[in-house]
């Protein structure tokens, strides 16, 4: 299917001279869409069994194809197929290689079908297997942070917000927030699956096809739920990959606020948690740095992913129906993101495995920046009948007086606090206590041990 001197005469008659040496450059896209040979060999079977089936082709010349098929596969994946620069994409080095193999039978596997169908075709394939081998892999991610969770559903830590002591909760609260985090991206992933399950195979090159096909039967084989209901639609639909890179780009956050505070506990003004040497550098110059440079590294591919999802909708854009080339810029960005999220969640899991908790610093931050101070203020509302906006205000005095002693609020006597407000009483000093102030955290979603080995339990049963 190539002429002698490598020039691509895939296009047909139209075409009498070879084109220029600088566009085969920029038109192909062998260098990239090689990855999709498993999806391109196994969208050419279906659609050559439905062929035979329908009658547009012969029973041995579909024989034939298959096997053809079926070498070409075993030759990609043994490292013994030869690419070529000329032939400009995998679809092209398929149908090339099987003529090499069967002959002439080998053009009619393309009846009814044209590179716009089969691309489409062939990059949701490749997009659902990777938003499967993705779920598989924040599911263990997942599993990671429910074990480090149950371990430390009773570890006592500061909560924060604006990075200020805000309330103590537990260790494991804190990890389950990641978990439910994660749970969101798999839920995203699942419903760009749902939404990209259609077979676009059969809609041609933009208006459908005049033979016979059965659609239905090529969506069946390939694992689609139904057809594509508009061919237009079908071939310049990329909404599927839009999808999965928004959802991959949402999780690299969430990985990358998670490396965050990976940095921060792992630093020597923390000392919350210390990563071991299988996820940490040394440095060339100070001996006694231990860098977390695996956390760094999610942190900064984040901004790779969420920058190939701007990229493919700014290809997107402006295109009128139905394809254009500029689509062929969708798969290196879907690529590269699917590789960078894919190594940032296993990096995490990795992190997460073995992550050192230093118990003792957690406990002595959790009591520091008057991290009770809401207690004190519910412990007023709740024995001396006080509106919540007094008791907020009767704390805050509580607070400065503390400062100003150079103490924390449980140092401060029963005589010192009745000096700003009267009807307090030593029962006061029972939740002014880290331990305490966690324990009575038990509504709903709180950070109670109790609660937080309740929501474990319901997360390793759906997981289950």
């Amino acid at each position: 299917m190539a002429d002698d001197n490598g020039s691509n005469k895939l296009w047909g008659g139209r075409f009498a001279g070879g084109p220029a040496a600088i566009m085969e450059r920029i038109n192909a896209s062998i260098g990239f869409d090689r990855k999709l040979y498993a999806q391109d060999i196994a969208a050419s079977k279906a659609h050559c069994a439905m062929l035979v089936a329908t009658d547009i082709i012969g029973a041995e010349d579909g024989k034939a194809i298959l096997a053809g098929l079926d070498q070409i596969k075993g030759e990609i994946e043994a490292g013994d197929f030869t690419i070529n620069p000329a032939l400009e994409d995998i679809h092209m080095h398929v149908e090339s290689r099987l003529a090499q193999i069967i002959g002439d039978a080998a053009g009619r596997l393309h009846t009814a079908r044209s590179r716009n169908d089969q691309v489409a075709t062939d990059f949701r394939l490749w997009v659902r297997d990777t938003i499967d081998d993705l779920d598989g892999a924040l599911i263990d991610l997942q599993q990671a942070l429910l074990a480090r969770a149950e371990e430390h559903a009773e570890t006592l830590m500061p909560g924060f917000t604006h990075l200020q002591v805000a309330q103590p909760v537990t260790f494991g609260h804190h990890l389950m927030a990641y978990v439910e985090m994660f749970g969101r991206d798999r839920g995203r992933l699942a419903d760009a699956r749902t939404r990209l399950n259609e077979n676009p195979l059969g809609s041609a090159a933009l208006a459908g096809t005049s033979f016979p096909i059965d659609r239905h039967m090529t969506a069946r084989a390939l694992g689609f739920d139904r057809p594509t209901a508009n061919s237009l639609d079908a071939v310049s639909d990329r909404d599927f990959a839009l999808e999965f890179l928004s959802a991959a780009s949402i999780c690299a956050v969430h990985l990358s606020r998670l490396a965050e505070e990976l940095v921060i506990w792992s630093s020597a003004q923390f000392r919350f948690a210390s990563l071991s040497d299988s996820f940490s550098t040394g440095s060339s110059i100070m001996p006694q740095k231990r860098n977390p440079d695996a956390a760094e590294l999610i942190r900064a591919k984040t901004g790779r992913i969420v920058g190939s999802l701007n990229t493919l909708l700014i290809v997107m854009k402006g295109l009128p129906l139905a394809y254009s080339k500029d689509m062929q810029e969708d798969k290196e960005p879907t690529f590269d993101a699917a590789e960078a999220i894919g190594l940032c969640v296993a990096a995490m899991a990795g992190m997460i495995g073995d992550l050192k908790v230093n118990k003792p610093v957690l406990l002595q931050a959790a009591g520091a920046g008057f991290a009770t101070a809401t207690d004190l203020a519910d412990w007023l509302v709740q024995n001396l009948d006080m509106p919540f906006r007094r008791a907020h205000h009767v704390t805050g005095a509580l607070v400065k007086l503390a400062e100003d002693e150079g103490c924390d609020l449980p140092d401060l006597s029963l005589a010192q606090m009745q000096a700003v407000e009267a009807g307090i009483t030593d029962a006061v000093f029972g939740v002014l206590t880290v331990e305490r102030s966690v324990a009575s955290r038990r509504s709903y979603g709180g950070t109670s041990p109790e609660r937080v080995r309740e929501a474990i339990a319901a997360w390793k049963e759906r997981l289950a």
